[in-house]
């Protein structure tokens, strides 16, 4: 496997690195080694992951993401059938393999942190496959449930890169990731005899600059503790009450902001993670109990595609605009 070089902070320019969150003391003990490399991070062709060494899940995946070089490519073109996911060696007993996701009662997809085709850039196309091939690994997962991985995260990860990042022409740094709550509820179903805690959050920050000279950051939150209550995927951590809160003009403007686009401080209070600091492009008045109850996704019971589709999807989150 050709690692590359991974997330490159000055990918933007000199003068406006995007450093990689900086967790704080309580995390850091928890970032999963990984063999060769003493920073803790799993580096791949435009993207770089580091897990966390108790939940066995990316702490977050950071991707640079040229959309002047981006390449289209059907995802059927990048393996001779199916999909092929992989352990990564590096690090293969910090994260969970197919043994979770065939478990009994597992209804949910392998959700992508770095999108397949968020490093699907290159100088030629034989350089962008194997970019995309690298996604598939399962350091560069975490359980979603269909109705969350396959509609509104989608929409949201194709709206990113379609219609800003390759539309545009534009270069930009993305982080995604799973917040990693002590009070996540619990999956149904041990697996090699543990217990997996199934993250209800997800969150996905974007740096970009549109002059050269200003580095500005939008972040958005999504849910999906409902869908996993309801549809018996999970049972409530033993200890959560329902009444606690859980602990702590570019991509901008969208009719879903007042559901799914936050401050980046909410972002940085539920992980643990100081972000690099830049202009922000949304400001949001939500206490943090509010947005959490407004950032899950509703339970549909049937929806287009397959989530191996590249089929354009009905559902779309209008509005958000470069």
């Amino acid at each position: 496997m050709n690692t590359n070089e991974g997330y490159q902070t000055t990918f933007l320019g000199e003068h406006l690195e995007v450093p990689l969150p900086k967790p704080d003391s309580k995390l850091k003990q928890d970032f999963a080694p990984v063999i060769g490399n003493d920073d803790f991070l799993l580096t791949y062709p435009h993207y770089s992951v580091a897990l966390s060494k108790t939940r066995k899940l990316p702490f977050f995946a950071a991707v640079n993401i040229d959309g002047n070089l981006f390449k289209s490519i059907k995802r059927q073109d990048l393996f001779s059938g199916s999909d092929v996911w992989s352990v990564d060696d590096r690090a293969a007993e910090y994260q969970w393999g197919n043994d979770l996701y065939l478990a009994t009662g597992s209804d949910f997809d392998k959700g992508h942190m770095v999108k397949r085709e968020d490093p699907q850039w290159g100088s030629n196309k034989k350089t962008a496959v194997q970019a995309a091939r690298s996604t598939f690994y399962f350091s560069n997962c975490a359980p979603q449930v269909g109705d969350l991985n396959r509609k509104e995260w989608r929409s949201l990860e194709d709206y990113i890169l379609k219609k800003e990042s390759a539309a545009n022409k534009l270069k930009i740094c993305v982080f995604t990731g799973p917040v990693l709550d002590p009070e996540d509820p619990v999956f149904v179903t041990d697996v090699k005899g543990e217990r997996v805690q199934i993250p209800t959050l997800f969150w996905k920050l974007v740096y970009f600059t549109t002059d050269d000279k200003t580095l500005s950051r939008v972040g958005f939150l999504m849910g999906q503790k409902n869908l996993l209550l309801k549809r018996n995927i999970a049972k409530p951590y033993e200890s959560e009450l329902e009444a606690v809160v859980v602990k702590p003009k570019v991509f901008d403007d969208y009719d879903d902001a007042a559901t799914y686009q936050v401050n980046v401080d909410v972002i940085e209070k539920l992980t643990g993670f100081a972000f690099p600091k830049a202009k922000d492009t949304y400001k949001d008045t939500r206490s943090i109990k509010i947005v959490l109850k407004q950032v899950e996704i509703s339970d549909l019971e049937s929806f287009p595609g397959t989530g191996g589709s590249d089929d354009d999807l009905d559902f779309t989150l209008e509005g958000l605009v470069l």
